[in-house]
């Protein structure tokens, strides 16, 4: 709220392809995809008149009971036939974080109905976001998500985020132990990609111990990767999968929780023994949402888009990797999918410098955010051309110059060709992004 009293909003009038325009015709490179959402890009047209079609008939209605509509049925069978695990199962939310909340009721509720209702303890990750619900905001491994917000969910353990064995050391001891939550790429925490073995060692854990996997794709999830989901590119096979965002790219909200066939067994039950399950939302299942989705599919699918994003990961890698080269940029996490951060030394956060970065973007006409750890967010549009990239790179390079960075080599952001893109995934030394910096530190809207 502080950020906008004195300087007031930056309003976004429009959009195409991976720019945004604001009210003055401003163009602006979208390089954080909205909040990771804008998938197929801005501006097109075939979501917006599927979704008016829709509406045009039948907006939405209660899918509480037995109740349904077409476009929600036919997306759940969709979902559940893209999906990378066995028998899937959808249940439909309005976003993110409902998909967050629901996916915790239903491990809890699930573990009851076997008779094991003592297994509520939910692991999670250091630097870990999953949305900002009751539950989300308790398995937040970002600890500035959580402060003051008095006493939220006790029956939660955060682990390492880079650490297969101590997650296995947790599972070993416990008997109550639920689920556990695992971003395949933490997003918002930093966007730190998995260290080398590590999603296969903590999956197979969980096998191990009978304990359900739950994969939060929110971000990953539709093509964000390389692949339609990350589940599917590490071979995860999920219990649960939750997802949104690229769902519909940001069109309409709406969110999907998938769940593997013996996951939802218990809850399919003969009709002399119903399991009644009190969870839903007003929104769940809207069929105007449900349209948008199945257009956004159809784009995503008739463009190969996803196979896309496959090449431009190597070209956001090359175009990128060489900022790491000065003094006050820490590293630069990239080489999976269109997602990138530019995180900044310990001493540069401490001099504000990320800030005055991100003024300089905001000048140079692109428009992004700094995440927990003060990095820059990188995840564009899937639209976005080679040019666009270079021209990101060259700003971001411009920028941290402007800011006071200086290059311990000589380099050539945006044309380096090196023969293996780096997956740093150290976050040593490198401050939490906190709230003073934020209320200090803020770019000016325009210009």
């Amino acid at each position: 709220m502080a950020a906008v009293s004195d300087q007031g909003e930056l309003v976004l009038a429009r959009g195409e392809g991976a720019h945004v325009f604001d009210e003055q015709g401003r163009d602006y490179l979208d390089a954080a995809g909205g909040l990771w959402f804008a998938n197929v890009g801005h501006g097109r047209v075939e979501i917006a008149e599927a979704t008016a079609r829709q509406l045009s008939t039948l907006a939405s209605y209660s899918t509480f009971g037995d109740l349904a509509n077409r476009p929600a049925l036919d997306l759940a069978e969709r979902l559940a036939g893209l999906a990378p695990m066995a028998d899937a199962r959808v249940f439909f939310t309005s976003g993110g974080s409902d998909s967050v909340d629901t996916a915790v009721k239903l491990v809890r509720r699930y573990w009851s109905e076997l008779g094991q209702p003592q297994r509520q303890v939910i692991i999670t990750r250091e630097h870990a976001y999953h949305g900002m619900h009751l539950a989300g905001t308790s398995l937040a491994g970002i600890p500035a998500n959580q402060a003051s917000h008095g006493s939220l969910d006790p029956a939660v353990v955060v682990v390492p985020w880079n650490d297969a064995e101590a997650l296995e050391r947790v599972l070993s001891e416990r008997d109550d132990i639920g689920a556990f939550f695992c971003e395949p790429v933490i997003g918002a925490g930093g966007v730190y990609a998995p260290p080398e073995g590590y999603l296969a060692a903590v999956r197979d854990s969980c096998r191990r111990h009978d304990v359900l996997f739950v994969a939060d794709e929110v971000i990953t999830g539709y093509g964000r990767t390389g692949a339609m989901f990350a589940s599917e590119r590490w071979n995860l096979d999920p219990d649960i999968m939750l997802t949104a965002k690229g769902l519909t790219s940001g069109y309409v909200p709406m969110g999907a929780v998938v769940v593997a066939g013996r996951v939802a067994g218990p809850f399919w039950t003969p009709q002399s023994h119903p399991v009644l399950w009190r969870h839903g939302y007003t929104y769940s299942g809207h069929a105007g949402a449900a349209a948008a989705a199945m257009a956004n599919l159809d784009i995503l699918e008739r463009e190969n888009l996803v196979v896309r994003v496959d090449h431009l990961q190597h070209v956001l890698g090359r175009g990128l990797a060489p900022l790491s080269t000065y003094d006050v940029v820490a590293e630069v996490r990239t080489g999976v999918g269109l997602l990138t951060a530019v995180d900044f030394a310990p001493e540069a956060l401490a001099h504000g410098v990320p800030a005055r970065v991100l003024a300089g973007l905001r000048q140079r006409g692109v428009l992004t955010r700094l995440l927990a750890s003060g990095a820059l967010q990188i995840s564009p549009p899937f639209v976005v051309t080679e040019q666009d990239i270079a021209d990101l790179a060259g700003a971001i390079d411009a920028a941290i110059k402007d800011a006071g960075g200086v290059a311990r080599t000589p380099i050539a952001v945006g044309h380096e060709e090196p023969d293996l893109l780096p997956q740093i995934t150290s976050d040593e030394g490198v401050d939490a992004f906190d709230d003073d910096h934020y209320l200090r530190d803020r770019p000016p809207h325009h210009g």
